[in-house]
């Protein structure tokens, strides 16, 4: 029992060193339009400087990771643009901000009492309050001096990969390349960027939370409008199908390769 009590506290602490270590990467920011806030926070690359131009990447958390304490959107994905040979490989600004407990990134009804969750996109009724500010936040990073606006990038996990597809059909001309993970949307909103935007899909087959049929449905419009997506479904994984993409060798080169059409 000790042992385990003492292997038990090892791994706290390693969890909260590696917590500590990529809020030091990524500083605590907070955008304000009108009333409303949007917390978030941003890397820079290594020796950024204003006089260079640099490729934006914009991450969107999954439902687990909403709040207000501006740290748990980090969870998953901040280690990959972190880590320091993929930060020499591709020097970037990359921005994760925070949907509060109470809001969605995507405009969609979701019923949790069924498994898979149901869920009913409705985009027609504008954006959500968190995706509004989203919007707001990425329309003025777009015009700073030092952004290389060719290359903006979007991807996101579960609520977050819901958000990135209709990112996209809200901003068709923002974006060159985008990934999402375990996600869903209209499929017939893809009509707007399936053209504009390279995209590679990820699920899981065995995903009881988020049906996999709703990325399959996405990758068909993607399709049925002209797009050439990569699509990866992951025959052994569940709903945390976003450790095998955050995994995958290529991505990160495959996304920066990407320039606006």
């Amino acid at each position: 029992m000790k042992l385990f009590k003492n292997i038990l506290t090892l791994c706290l602490v390693c969890l909260m060193a590696f917590s500590n270590a990529q809020e030091d990467f990524y500083k605590e920011q907070v955008h304000v339009k009108d009333e409303d806030t949007l917390q978030y926070r941003i890397m820079y690359p290594e020796n950024f400087s204003e006089e260079e131009t640099y490729p934006v990447v914009l991450f969107l958390h999954g439902a687990g990771e909403r709040g207000k304490d501006n740290k748990k959107q980090l969870v998953h994905g901040s280690k990959l643009f972190a880590d320091k040979t993929n930060r020499g490989a591709f020097p970037a600004i990359v921005i994760f901000p925070q949907c509060p407990k109470s809001d969605y990134w995507s405009k969609v009804d979701v019923d949790r009492s069924t498994k898979p969750i149901g869920l009913k996109f409705e985009y027609e009724t504008g954006p959500t309050k968190a995706m509004a500010l989203v919007l707001d936040l990425m329309d003025e990073f777009a015009e700073k001096p030092f952004v290389k606006k060719e290359k903006i990038y979007v991807g996101g996990l579960s609520m977050g990969g819901m958000g990135t597809f209709e990112i996209l059909s809200r901003r068709p001309d923002m974006f060159a390349a985008a990934f999402a993970i375990c996600g869903g949307g209209d499929p017939e909103s893809a009509k707007e960027y399936a053209n504009t935007t390279d995209l590679w899909v990820f699920h899981g087959a065995k995903d009881d939370v988020v049906d996999p049929q709703l990325s399959i449905d996405m990758v068909s419009g993607i399709l049925k409008y002209g797009g050439k997506p990569n699509f990866t479904l992951y025959a052994d994984d569940n709903h945390n199908s976003w450790d095998s993409t955050f995994a995958e060798p290529e991505l990160l080169k495959w996304l920066f390769s990407k320039s606006k059409k």
